[in-house]
Formats: C-alpha cells, structure tokens, sequence
C-alpha cells in the first residue's frame, strides 16, 4: 500500500517562499501522477499542481508562474515550491500519489498559512 507523507508546511508573510515535500512509501513503482491538492477554509479541495512520472506537469492558474512541482522517481518524492506567496494561497495542502493497483492515496495534509 502507497502512503504519501508530507512535509515543510508552516507560516509565512506574503510574497515569501515555502517548500513542500512528499515521500510516498509502499510499492512505489506503481505510482503514475504525484500532486498537490490545496483546501481551503469553507472550500472544496483543488488542484495546484500535478506531474506525471516522465515529468508532464499541469498547474493551476493561481499557480502559474509561481509554483513549480517536480519529482525524483528515484526517492518516489514530489515537491512543490511555493514563491511570491499570497493570503490565497492558504490552506490545508495534501499530496496524492496515483497507484495503478491502489487508485488515488492521500497524506493526511499539512497546513499553509500566508500572512498579510
């Protein structure tokens, strides 16, 4: 079973930077698409930013031009860098990790809060 664990969330004034981390364990070499879903406050979960496992990456609008996600197959590891950060971009951020035996898996989240 593939468990993603999250990391590096926290505080942070705005136009600042944070970098989130996700290792998924388990049978890591059935994970296609690893990505960051963000939740917000009275808010459905939404994509910010999404790779496939050859490095395909879609984004978010909101995310665009400041988000980058990439992925080390190697470690089975995603990471999202988060610059010029803004109010709105606050939220409880999970990662999911798409197994081909298991379907899509969550981390149990981590939270983001942007000061302004």
């Amino acid at each position: 079973q593939v468990q993603p664990v999250e990391s590096g969330g926290g505080l942070v004034q705005a136009g600042g930077s944070l970098r989130l981390s996700c290792a998924a364990s388990g049978s890591i070499f059935s994970i296609t698409v690893m990505g960051w879903y963000r939740q917000a406050p009275g808010k459905e979960r939404e994509l910010v930013a999404k790779i496939t496992r050859g490095g395909r990456t879609t984004y978010a609008d909101s995310a665009k031009g400041r988000f980058t996600i990439s992925r080390d197959n190697a470690k089975n590891t995603v990471y999202l860098q988060m610059n010029s950060m803004k109010p709105d971009d606050t939220g409880v951020y999970y990662c999911a990790a798409d197994s081909i035996n298991s379907g899509r898996l969550w981390g149990q989240g981590t939270q983001v809060t942007v000061s302004s």
